[in-house]
């Protein structure tokens, strides 16, 4: 498994330099964050530009990227001696502290609403927040059942389950999709997140895009579905579907750990879709910037059929004021956005199960952050 692990990111880190295309996964949440900053044990970047950055800088937001967030700031503390606290508490969270002004930045897995750039016009003197993306990943589907080692799934039938419609794991239609599993009289377990969540905004965007027939329902951060079971944060969904037997949930890859297997997705292409890095990148190597002036939100194509791409993914922001920052923490946040978008910041991304901006998209960020006043 470790020997295919390197290879997944080989092929990810390839992939993006032969096409700037992007890869992608997930993260941790602050209670289960490797607070060593993931894999990346290499010594600080000698060529971080901390300009006059120093104190200290709490963050909230999405727990999609913590992983993320805890090997950046391990190397960019480093380097410049600042201190800066991601509590990770999700994305709904996050956008909430931003705009009532108790953090200078946050992360979300949804961009900024018309609602909350107003609100954020509030705060951001002579400016407003705007979204800039820095990690992208695929959202996995993660199971438990005993004797099952894969399994198959479509939108029509992920819906189903996750609506209380499919109740059983030998319903007919998941043997439909896997003839060769032995799928138990098991009831099924599924679980959702308890709190405002990008993860489950773009989950439910999937679903609404390819089986709105079969998932009724608006979407957003909260979960509108019937039924069913909660967590809190990506990293709780996960710890009940590693425990329970019959379980299903979503998160994002990189929690994928410690035997939890994921689902792969019958989107209409040649073969199924595994959950992996590389397939997320040729999904959301599609995206386009729908955002205007300084904001750089994207649009995400969840119904792609083409071969290879794994179409449930999504991209993390972090959220910022383009004028009107708080002087006294500017400069450390402007330094930390600068090295995350930095070649460097970029290629820790694909080192911990992340998907780094394709080179389009991450110029845009940079040439934003450096004009963050």
């Amino acid at each position: 498994m470790k020997l295919q692990r390197m290879n997944r990111r080989a092929l990810a880190l390839g992939a993006l330099a032969v096409s700037g295309a992007l890869a992608l996964t997930a993260c941790g949440s602050d209670e289960t964050g490797n607070p060593d900053g993931g894999s990346s044990n290499a010594a600080a970047p000698s060529n971080i530009k901390c300009d006059d950055a120093s104190g200290q800088v709490l963050s909230d937001g999405s727990s999609a990227q913590k992983n993320a967030v805890d090997a950046w700031v391990k190397q960019f503390s480093a380097a410049c001696k600042v201190e800066i606290n991601y509590k990770a508490g999700g994305s709904g969270a996050g956008v909430t502290a931003f705009t009532q002004g108790q953090v200078p930045w946050a992360g979300s897995d949804s961009a900024l609403k018309p609602d909350e750039v107003a609100a954020s016009k509030k705060i951001c003197s002579g400016g407003q927040g705007i979204d800039l993306p820095m990690v992208g990943g695929p959202i996995a589907v993660g199971y438990n059942v005993p004797g099952v080692d894969k399994l198959v799934l479509d939108s029509a039938t992920i819906a189903k389950i996750f609506d209380s419609k499919i109740t059983k794991w030998n319903d007919p239609a998941i043997a439909k999709l896997n003839p060769d599993a032995k799928l138990p009289n098991l009831k099924i377990q599924a679980f959702h997140r308890s709190d405002e969540s990008g993860t489950t905004d773009n989950f439910t965007k999937y679903l609404i895009a390819t089986a709105k027939k079969d998932f009724p329902y608006e979407g957003g951060k909260a979960w509108q579905a019937k039924g069913g079971q909660s967590a809190p944060q990506s990293s709780g969904v996960a710890a009940q579907v590693k425990q329970t037997a019959g379980a299903i949930g979503y998160f994002e890859l990189s929690y994928a750990k410690d035997g939890i297997k994921t689902v792969a997705i019958d989107t209409g292409a040649a073969e199924p879709v595994e959950a992996t890095v590389e397939n997320a990148t040729k999904a959301i190597a599609e995206a386009k910037v729908v955002g205007t002036g300084k904001d750089l939100a994207l649009k995400l194509n969840y119904g792609t059929k083409a071969d290879g791409a794994y179409p449930m993914v999504l991209v993390t922001y972090e959220i910022v004021c383009d004028k009107g920052n708080k002087a006294d923490t500017l400069p450390a946040v402007k330094a930390f956005l600068r090295y995350a978008a930095s070649e460097d910041g970029q290629k820790i991304l694909a080192e911990n199960d992340y998907a780094p901006m394709p080179e389009e998209i991450i110029t845009k960020v940079r040439t934003t952050v450096e004009s963050l006043s």
